[in-house]
């Protein structure tokens, strides 16, 4: 399961579906839901909460789905370090 990680979250990740999942703020998860008329992401029968399902319409625009991905990485930045809750 190919993915991208930060400050100890994944931020993106692809499932066996081939189908993307980029992690936003509730508020942001909700934006994009209604913008783009998609669902959270499921990845092998789990729903990922935090993750929005990368609909067609968002990858045909390469340069546009790069600030989807900036923007999922930035959100999981400002969550606390997984390394300093050990």
């Amino acid at each position: 399961m190919p993915y991208t990680s930060a400050n100890g979250y994944m931020f993106s990740l692809l499932n066996k579906n081939g189908e993307i999942g980029f992690r936003f703020s509730k508020e942001t998860q909700e934006k994009y839901m209604l913008e783009f008329n998609t669902t959270i992401y499921k990845s092998y029968g789990a729903i990922m909460k935090g993750y929005v399902l990368i609909p067609e319409e968002m990858l045909k625009d390469l340069g546009n789905l790069s600030n989807f991905l900036n923007e999922s990485y930035e959100y999981v930045m400002t969550l606390e370090s997984r390394a300093s809750k050990k």
